[in-house]
């Protein structure tokens, strides 16, 4: 097989990774994507592999000059004949992506956002390789309760469970929620009413958004089952606007009832260990940190451009490695 030494500072900011023997790469696209743990997570599957792979970052929001690497014959892993490599796409290019793909998966259409891109070797359009999308986030989602919590009947199935945000990751939770993990309702808390009317306009209209409510009370949230399970989709700041505050109140009335569940915390930059997350603790419920829902999308994403299946993949090293850049980030 031939090599390739890669020697590009555009999509890749490791000065050990330019000058590196590299058989074959793909990218993290994205913006503000420094401190992302994605190259290092998918690094550890490729080493443990004994693969020269890498995944680069390429900060960018230019979709077609990142179209154009794509095509890089090194883009694709010849060492196997049914599977090619791909490449991780994250904000604020999930949603803009899916204009430009040829082929979307279910979960892809259906949350109306990519971050995934996967090749088949031997389909091509117009002699270029064929775009596939999906979206792993939601199995992130999934799995993260699946792989944490040993009850799921008595925690959170057939019982109502919330969603705080209403961004793109969001949509991915409401999705798992609705398709995977037995919700009976979704509440939808978040600080700006129109963000919660374009989740539930969209989701109905493809079907599954009549159980969404939207929480904008704390009245509302006192007269309310608990739920059973949560996913919070904001960043980890300190609520300063009145929507902001309306919001963790409505979040706080919620984690105080008597029932208690679990909650995952997507946010996990620059640290996992957020104040919601405290908040919740102190209330008695089992908080999930965002890493795992990084670390299983990342795994179902390995298993698109590896054709490896879950059993064949270094899951306990990889989650020594994230385990470990947390121990640093908290001393730090």
């Amino acid at each position: 097989m031939s090599t390739t030494t890669v020697v590009n500072t555009v999509v890749s900011t490791d000065l050990q990774s330019q000058t590196r023997t590299v058989e074959r790469h793909g990218y993290l696209f994205g913006q503000k994507i420094a401190a992302s743990m994605s190259p290092q997570f998918h690094q550890t599957i490729f080493n443990e592999l004994g693969w020269a792979w890498e995944q680069f970052r390429h900060d960018s929001a230019d979709i077609p000059s990142f179209l154009k690497l794509l095509q890089d014959p090194n883009c694709f892993a010849q060492r196997l004949l049914t599977q090619d490599l791909g490449s991780s796409v994250t904000m604020p290019n999930k949603v803009t992506i899916m204009d430009y793909l040829d082929e979307m998966t279910e979960e892809c259409r259906e949350v109306g956002a990519c971050n995934t891109i996967y090749f088949r070797p031997s389909e091509d359009v117009g002699g270029r390789k064929k775009l596939y999308g999906t979206n792993t986030d939601v199995v992130g989602v999934r799995q993260s309760f699946y792989q944490t919590i040993s009850d799921p009947d008595a925690v959170f199935h057939d019982k109502p469970a919330m969603v705080i945000g209403g961004g793109g990751a969001a949509r991915s939770a409401v999705y798992a929620l609705w398709k995977w993990m037995r919700a009976t309702r979704i509440y939808l808390v978040n600080r700006d009413q129109g963000e919660v009317d374009a989740v539930i306009r969209e989701c109905k209209a493809k079907g599954y958004g009549d159980s969404l409510v939207h929480v904008a009370t704390v009245e509302q949230a006192e007269a309310l089952e608990a739920p059973g399970a949560i996913v919070s989709c904001v960043p980890d700041f300190p609520p300063k606007t009145p929507g902001e505050k309306t919001a963790r109140a409505v979040i706080e009335t919620l984690l105080r009832k008597e029932r208690k569940g679990a909650i995952l915390e997507m946010c996990y930059n620059p640290t996992p260990y957020t104040e919601l997350g405290a908040i919740a603790e102190r209330e008695g419920w089992q908080v999930i940190l965002g890493t795992e829902a990084m670390i299983w999308q990342g795994f179902e994403q390995s298993k698109l451009w590896t054709n490896l299946e879950l059993k064949d993949l270094p899951v306990a090293k990889c989650k020594e490695a994230i385990a470990a850049r947390l121990s640093a980030s908290s001393r730090l």
